[in-house]
C-alpha cells in the first residue's frame, strides 16, 4: 500500500513514525510546505517528500493519504485528495464547514473518510464507558483538562501554531478532542446549562482562556466542563460521582481508580501490560491510541471494522462547541 502523510509537522510525523513501526511494508511518502521540515523528515526517516500534493500525485499513485495539517486547511486538502480517488485518514478538524460536500465527493469516487478521535481508542475511556453503561441510575461529573499553551509546543511560538487562532484556538481543541468520549459515553443528546467564557491570563490570545461549561445529557448524566489553556500543570481530572459508582482518573494510563464501597479505600484498574509515551509529551498522552485508530482506518478499508468516529458526528461536536464558544 502506498502511504502519503499531508504535513509533518508533529501530528505527521507521530502518524509517519507510527506507521513505519508497525506497517514495514508500506511504501510511504510525505508533503509539506516547508523546505525545512522536508529536509528533515527526508533525512531522519529515510522517505521521498514533496512540496505539494499535485507534485506527490504526479510523481506516484497513493492509495491513502493522512492529512496532518493544520485544521484551518483540512478542507481544500481533503478535497484534493478525495477528488484524486484516495482515501483519506483525518486529525481534527475544528472548522465546521464543508461535511456534506467532502461527503459527496467520498462516495462519488468510492473512497473513505476515517475522523480520527484519539481518545475513543484508549482503554481508560473504553473501560469507564462501560463502567458508566453499567449503572441505573444517573450520574454528575467534574472534568478539568488544562495545560499551559506555550508548553504545547515548547520548540516553537504558540503564535505560529494554529492553537494561538482564535478560529482553531487552545480551548476548541480540547473541547474538540474531549467532547467525542463524552457525548459517548454519558449520552449523546446534550443540552448547555450555565456557560463562562474569561481571559485570566496574560498570553497575546483574541480569544478566551479559560471556560466553565454544564452539560445536561437526555440519559440524566449531567456534568461540569473546566477547559482552559493556563495551566501551568498539565491537568486531567476527572471524578464521577453515584450511588452506586465512584470513579477517578488524571488522564494517564495508570490514573483510572475505582472507590471501594466495603474497604473504604480507591483501587486502581489495571488496563496495560505496556504502552508507549513519547517524552517530549505529557505523561497523559501515549501513542497506543494513536495506533489503534490507525489500526482501525487500515481494518476499515480491509471490510475487518467499523470507525469509532464518523464525519456526521464530527459536525454534531462541532455545532456543540460553537454554542459553548458563543459563535451561535
Amino acid at each position: 500500500m502506498n502511504v502519503l502523510i499531508v504535513g509533518l509537522g508533529s501530528m505527521g510525523k507521530r502518524r509517519l513514525r507510527l506507521i513505519q513501526n508497525n506497517y514495514s511494508e508500506y511504501s510511504l511518502s510525505g508533503v509539506e510546505f516547508s523546505a525545512e521540515r522536508r529536509e528533515d523528515v527526508s533525512k531522519n526517516s529515510q522517505i521521498k517528500c514533496y512540496d505539494s500534493i499535485s507534485n506527490a500525485l504526479n510523481a506516484s499513485e497513493f492509495d491513502v493519504a493522512f492529512v496532518c495539517t493544520p485544521p484551518a486547511t483540512h478542507h481544500g486538502v481533503i478535497k484534493e485528495l478525495l477528488e484524486n480517488k484516495i482515501n483519506v485518514f483525518t486529525e481534527l478538524n475544528l472548522i465546521n464547514n464543508g461535511y456534506d460536500e467532502l461527503s459527496d465527493i467520498a462516495g462519488q469516487n468510492n473512497v473513505r473518510i476515517f475522523m480520527s478521535s484519539t481518545l475513543l481508542y484508549r482503554k481508560e475511556i473504553q473501560k469507564i464507558t462501560e463502567l458508566v453503561s453499567s449503572q441505573k441510575q444517573p450520574l454528575q461529573y467534574i472534568y478539568h483538562v488544562g495545560q499551559y499553551l506555550p508548553d504545547w509546543h515548547p520548540w516553537e511560538s504558540y503564535k505560529n501554531f494554529f492553537v494561538g487562532n482564535n478560529e482553531t484556538n487552545g480551548c476548541r481543541e480540547i473541547f474538540a478532542i474531549q467532547l467525542p468520549w463524552i457525548l459517548n459515553c454519558f449520552g449523546k443528546s446534550v443540552s448547555i446549562g450555565y456557560t463562562s467564557r474569561k481571559k485570566i491570563s496574560n498570553l497575546d490570545l483574541d480569544y478566551p482562556d479559560s471556560f466553565i461549561v454544564t452539560l445536561d445529557h437526555e440519559s440524566g448524566n449531567r456534568g461540569v466542563m473546566v477547559v482552559d489553556v493556563v495551566s501551568r500543570k498539565a491537568t486531567t481530572a476527572l471524578e464521577i460521582v453515584g450511588e452506586n459508582l465512584h470513579l477517578f482518573w488524571d488522564g494517564t494510563p495508570v490514573g483510572l481508580k475505582r472507590y471501594d464501597f466495603d474497604a473504604k479505600s480507591l483501587e486502581s484498574i489495571t488496563l496495560y501490560d505496556s504502552f508507549e509515551h513519547n517524552q517530549k509529551y505529557a505523561s497523559n498522552i501515549i501513542e497506543d491510541a494513536y495506533l489503534a485508530e490507525i489500526d482501525c482506518f487500515f481494518n476499515m478499508l480491509s471490510g475487518k471494522g467499523a470507525p469509532l468516529y464518523s464525519l456526521y458526528e464530527d459536525k454534531l461536536t462541532l455545532d456543540l462547541i460553537d454554542k459553548i464558544e458563543g459563535r451561535t
